[in-house]
């Protein structure tokens, strides 16, 4: 299997080091385990000869051959994690150069994959029109809003759609390729995820911090604000509308457009935040700490906390042993 990292300068380091890493461990595994049955050929190509990653490494490329056909394509992130560093990046001319050979491989039948920021460029390329993604957590609501007709969910760390598959936050490059390998053997991948001690994991959710997410817009803000000072009251979405002096309808339009869920679903991912901060800082009993964030009983908060974490209350407390 020919495999294509399309490196860009100012690439994430981490995330090209990862991608290699991994696929090199698997090719090499591969080799040992099933004669060369299964093989993972890596090269490292793009739109100049040499480029410089985030911290300054210049790293050798591949120039482009119109007669040499990849069977995946995986798109490292860009380091670039603010909205103000992403969108001008995006309009570089190396980029939107990428972009196009992005469109051309795609065309030609090659899978496409992206982790992190990378997702932006398939987006941004139009290769995830009318699709579904997920992106890095944190950019989320830059992403909702720049690309509408996305079927956005950042929760998830692994979206495949048709040919194409979006990861994570960062370390999702790592999922990326564990999930690239699992799809030709999960024999293979077990063994590589155990050498390089990592996990499967399959959402974002206990990663998100829900007030980054609401510094993306100002109503938003102002909400994230007013429901901190309510998680122990029940949720109103007339009253928390009418304290923002702003509509119900128009609350609710912003939080989908910018969080992708009701007020009432952020509301949940504020109790859900304040209850594990509670778990894991103090020696308070469910019962209680349910009280503090406006749920009648710890049981109740308990599943919601193992709906939406996916780890109850002896692993929360568990992560700080």
């Amino acid at each position: 299997m020919k495999i294509f990292i399309l490196a860009l300068d100012g690439v994430f380091d981490t995330g090209l080091t990862v991608l290699l890493d991994a696929l090199r461990l698997a090719h090499k595994f591969a080799a040992q385990q099933m004669g060369g049955a299964l093989t993972f050929e890596v090269s490292i190509v793009g739109m100049r000869k040499k480029i410089k990653t985030s911290h300054g490494l210049a790293i050798p490329v591949q120039g482009i051959m119109p007669d040499v056909k990849p069977d995946w394509v995986i798109v490292p992130a860009l380091n670039t994690g603010s909205p103000e560093t992403l969108i001008p990046a995006l309009g570089r001319r190396d980029v939107r150069q990428g972009m196009e050979q992005l469109r051309k491989w795609h065309a030609e039948g090659a899978h496409i994959a992206a982790s992190c920021i990378g997702t932006f460029l398939l987006a941004e390329a139009g290769l995830l029109d009318g699709g579904e993604a997920t992106t890095t957590w944190w950019l989320a609501p830059l992403f909702r809003q720049r690309y509408p007709n996305i079927l956005l969910d950042e929760t998830r760390m692994l979206v495949p759609w048709g040919r194409i598959v979006t990861a994570g936050a960062a370390m999702g490059h790592l999922d990326l390729a564990l999930w690239l390998v699992r799809k030709y053997s999960p024999e293979l991948a077990a063994v590589v995820s155990r050498y390089l001690l990592a996990d499967f994991r399959s959402s974002q959710a206990p990663y998100i911090i829900p007030n980054h997410l609401a510094q993306a817009d100002p109503v938003i803000q102002r909400f994230e604000r007013w429901a901190r000072d309510h998680l122990k009251e029940g949720f109103s979405l007339a009253e928390a509308a009418g304290a923002l002096a702003t509509s119900p309808r128009t609350l609710q339009r912003r939080c989908q457009a910018v969080l992708g869920k009701s007020p009432l679903s952020y509301f949940q991912d504020l109790r859900v935040e304040r209850a594990r901060s509670l778990i894991q800082g103090s020696s308070l009993d469910l019962d209680t700490i349910a009280a503090e964030v406006g749920y009648v009983d710890g049981t109740t908060l308990g599943t919601l906390l193992r709906e939406r974490l996916g780890r109850g209350v002896r692993e929360l407390r568990a992560d700080l042993r």
